[in-house]
């Protein structure tokens, strides 16, 4: 962001406060229970897949939608003022641009709602448009312009509220992964240069691992998690959570005092449980070497600068990420260190 850029004042608060919140539609429980502590000036994302409920939370918290039961409380106070009176705005996955109107019409049309005097709307635009690096295109339509520029329009006409807390929904998904990472980049540098609040919704684990500083991972309205992204990918608490996020190594195991027994050997794990149980592992921490456990490499891709390999071990198979070059049919060794095994 361009230094000279004047940045609007930040908010004081900005803590969210989500308890017991439960909603239905019919049949279906969209939310059951989930309770949430975000701070202020946090960027936290709420993580899932289709139908976990982080839109209709976020629904909730805009004002867009009600709960059954619970709460929601900003700063301490319970947030009971409709959608428009709300110190909250939301930027969408659609953008929502109004088609007829310039970027700065469309930038300005929540201070013109407030009757703002004409000055203070021309100088806050302004200073919105330097912000997001939109200034040459403010005369311009939004059909006139590319989806990463919309994407941006759409962010400041959110900030030019200047709101407690930014709502986000999946609002880089319509837009190619290039821009995609890069408009990430500029999405948490602006974060951290406002102090402002930030939940983003995603079901992009990747996207949420990067941008956050805590998520939660939802999954048929509960929460199953929530922690820092290193947490979270390194210490699932739940099968889930593993599976959901990044890739793992699920195995059944007999656990020992001498460790975990698998089909292709003992794995040493730190553990107390004793008996029946899954091991798990992600595919990165597997160590190819000189001696180990005996594999044979079945399948081979290459994803960007590494491969995954698929390797048959004991009558197992499991999944390695790696850097060197193996070929299929190949015989490798593994290792898995302890460290790295968690059990359910």
């Amino acid at each position: 962001m361009p230094p000279s850029a004047e940045v609007p004042q930040n908010p004081k608060g900005g803590a969210v406060s989500i308890r017991e919140l439960k909603r239905s539609f019919g049949q279906v429980k969209a939310l059951d229970g989930v309770s949430l502590e975000i701070a202020a000036g946090e960027f936290f994302a709420l993580l899932g897949p289709s139908g976990c409920g982080k839109t209709t939370l976020l629904r909730i918290l805009a004002g867009l939608d009600h709960a059954d039961f619970g709460k929601v409380l900003l700063d301490g106070q319970e947030l009971i003022a409709p959608a428009h009176e709300r110190p909250i705005n939301t930027v969408f996955q659609s953008y929502a641009l109004f088609p007829h109107l310039s970027v700065k019409e469309n930038v300005a049309f929540g201070l013109r709602m407030k009757k703002r005097p004409a000055d203070e709307i021309a100088r806050r635009v302004e200073t919105i448009l330097k912000l997001v690096e939109v200034t040459a295109l403010a005369e311009r339509k939004p059909s006139e312009i590319s989806g990463g520029q919309r994407q941006r329009v759409a962010l400041a006409r959110a900030l030019i509220n200047e709101p407690q807390v930014l709502l986000l929904d999946e609002p880089l998904a319509a837009v190619d992964q290039k821009l995609r990472k890069q408009l990430q980049s500029e999405l948490k540098a602006l974060q951290l240069r406002l102090g402002l609040t930030f939940i983003y919704v995603t079901h992009d684990q990747e996207e949420a691992l990067s941008l956050s500083d805590r998520l939660a991972v939802l999954n048929h309205g509960t929460v199953e998690q929530v922690g820092s992204p290193r947490d979270v990918y390194e210490h699932p608490r739940t099968r889930f959570v593993a599976e959901f996020i990044g890739n793992c190594n699920f195995f059944k195991a007999e656990i020992t005092e001498a460790g975990a027994l698998t089909s292709f050997g003992l794995v040493p794990v730190v553990t107390s449980k004793r008996g029946k149980a899954t091991i798990y592992f992600r595919p990165e921490r597997v160590v190819i070497g000189t001696d180990g456990f005996a594999a044979d490499v079945i399948e081979l891709t290459f994803v960007g600068a590494e491969a995954m390999l698929t390797v048959q071990c004991g009558s197992d198979v499991l999944k390695v990420a790696t850097r060197e070059k193996f070929e299929v049919g190949q015989k490798v060794f593994i290792n898995i260190p302890s460290d790295a095994i968690g059990v359910f």
